[in-house]
């Protein structure tokens, strides 16, 4: 989890379940369009993997089809929209990030989502959207959406916007 408390720019949603997490990461992949980078922060066992299932499924990939990436470094989801999930967690330094080809990741028409992405927040590119998930308790979790740019803050405030309409309407 990262030493950050949430600050006025940043923007909270609180997830009840793993399917609600699911649900947050779709509706997000309804605002994204390629290319586009999202950051995951949080502990082992926060939410990360199930988030992106969420995203996948948004973006036309099979759920079924999104592991955790944490022994292969890359999984690339085919789908309306490609997506593209990096997991650092293993990698010893930013270095080995790049050596991944990250760069040409980012350049590709997809969504490209990188768990543990404080270890490598220092060659990431300045505009992007940073996600804290933290463990609230077994079943609750604290989802911090972090715009970084401005693109990116207006993507933030529609995902607020249409995450109170949601669990307003559905109760998730």
């Amino acid at each position: 989890m990262s030493d950050n408390p949430a600050t006025k720019a940043d923007y909270i949603i609180v997830s009840n379940s793993e399917e609600t997490t699911r649900k947050i990461g779709e509706l997000l992949a309804g605002l994204l369009s390629p290319p586009s980078l999202v950051g995951l922060i949080g502990p082992l066992g926060s939410g990360k993997t199930r988030f992106v299932q969420g995203l996948a499924r948004g973006c036309g990939v099979a759920e079924a089809a999104v592991i955790s990436p944490t022994f292969v470094l890359i999984h690339e989801y085919p789908g309306k929209i490609p997506v593209f999930h990096f997991d650092v967690y293993r990698l010893k330094d930013s270095e080995e990030f790049l050596e991944l080809g990250v760069d040409e990741y980012l350049q590709k028409q997809g969504i490209c989502v990188v768990e543990w992405a404080d270890r490598v927040a220092d060659v990431l590119p300045p505009d992007r959207l940073d996600i804290e998930l933290s463990i609230v308790d077994s079943s609750t979790r604290r989802v911090i959406l972090r715009p970084l740019g401005e693109h990116y803050r207006q993507v933030a405030g529609k995902m607020i916007s249409i995450w109170h309409h949601h669990s307003g309407a559905n109760k998730c």
